[in-house]
Parts: C-alpha cells; structure tokens; sequence
C-alpha cells in the first residue's frame, strides 16, 4: 500500500517459493527499479522485465506484459510506493495506473505494525479512491502476534470484504 511496506521481500518470497513448487512466474517491476527488478529476475530464475507508464508507451507496456508472461504459468508485476501514488494529485503514472491499463488484479500488502482495525480503514480506502481497481485480497506484513493477526483479519474482512492471504511476522 505504500513504499516500504515490504512489497519486494515478499515478492521475491513468492517467486522463489512458487519455483520451488515447479511454478514459473513472469516477473515484472513496475518503474525503473533495477536493483529490485535484479532480485524479482534471481528468486523467479530468469529475467524480470520493467513495466512503467512514464517512460514507456501504452501499447508498449501492453505487448511487453503480453509476449513476456503468455510463456509462464502466471505473472507477478511488483508495484512502486503506495498503490495511487504518481506523479500528481490524481496518481498519474501510479501502481493503480499500470494495473487499470493491463486490467489486472491487485493485491494489497500492508504495514500492520501498530495497528488493528485501521488496516481496514486504509484498506477501505484504497477500494472506494478508485472502485475500477481490482483489489482481490491482502497480505499483512509486520504482524507482531497471532492475535493481531486474527483482530486484523477480522476486521479487513468485515469492512471490505475481502480475503486475508497472508500474515508475515514481524521480525
């Protein structure tokens, strides 16, 4: 949901794990990210390719998306700072933006740390900014104990009705 949240650790967890499984994600990086776009490329075990409204035509990043994941079992296309976050006030540019122009779903991950139900406030949020965003779950990073995994969870679910994926602990 926001930079720092632990979107690429997590993103590489899943790449890596999902190899392990005999799976093969396309990895992407949305941005000029080359540093995280290195580690998505290491953990899936082949490149990962860069997606980004602002340096790259529409039709571009359309054809990129499509000749680089037909080839896999699926995709996974990392975000850059918060989902809406761009270069103005109406998020141009953004993660949401990218997601709208290749109509994929979107996955949330969130920084619990110190919070409960307000999870589900900023969850809210994210859906209601923009409803053709497709938000299809969430997963809480920086959870300190099972019980504020289950009060958070609860609480997404209740407010947003939408499914918890995950809870990763804080280290």
């Amino acid at each position: 949901m926001r930079g720092g949240s632990g979107k690429t650790l997590l993103s590489i967890g899943i790449l890596a794990a999902l190899k392990k499984r005999g799976l093969t994600l396309g990895p992407f990086k949305k941005g000029p990210d080359f540093i995280d776009a290195a580690w998505l490329g290491r953990a899936a075990g082949h490149e990962c390719r860069h997606l980004d409204t602002f340096l790259m035509a529409r039709e571009h990043i359309r054809s990129s998306f499509a000749d680089n994941s037909n080839m896999y079992d699926g995709a996974l296309i990392e975000g850059n700072r918060g989902l809406f976050d761009g270069v103005d006030s109406k998020g141009s540019h953004s993660t949401a933006a990218l997601a709208k122009l290749l109509k994929t779903p979107v996955i949330l991950v969130v920084d619990c740390a110190k919070v409960t139900r307000t999870a589900a406030a900023m969850v809210l949020g994210c859906m209601r900014l923009d409803p053709d965003i497709e938000i299809k779950g969430v997963i809480l990073n920086q959870i300190a104990r099972e019980r504020h995994a289950c009060v958070t969870s609860r609480a997404i679910k209740e407010a947003c009705g939408l499914p918890v994926l995950g809870a990763i602990p804080r280290l």
